[in-house]
């Protein structure tokens, strides 16, 4: 499991490692628990250029289907196939096993510290 006071995040509940220009995006605990059981996962194909504030995957549970947004400009370099294969993962495991994509960038745009985003979450 990845410390989550080290990654950065989004207003729409997602994280995001920075490593390089290289960055792993998931989705956080609390979003995971608000959507319920995870039972399908849509990631982008490896070689997809994503736009930040567009849709780039859906996230379906027992209680609702999420979409996935793009916190960044950049190019999916390794969607998580495990996840696709067994979505469980974004429930059990959401800052480790549970990733969804990785993606290489050019420019870094600002996202939430730890603190900002369980302030936005009320915790």
């Amino acid at each position: 499991m990845t410390d989550q006071t080290e990654l950065q995040y989004t207003e729409e509940h997602e994280w995001v490692l920075v490593e390089g220009d290289t960055l792993t995006i998931g989705i956080t605990d609390y979003a995971a628990e608000k959507l319920g059981d995870v039972v399908y996962v849509d990631l982008p194909k490896a070689g997809s250029k994503i736009t930040a504030g567009n849709v780039v995957g859906e996230i379906e549970s027992t209680k609702s289907v999420g979409e996935l947004y793009a916190p960044v400009d950049g190019e999916v370099v390794e969607s998580n196939q495990a996840v696709v294969d067994a979505p469980e993962l974004v429930n059990s495991d959401p800052f480790g096993e549970g990733w969804l994509i990785k993606v290489t960038v050019g420019d870094l745009p600002k996202l939430l510290s730890h603190a900002e985003y369980r302030a936005l979450v009320g915790e």
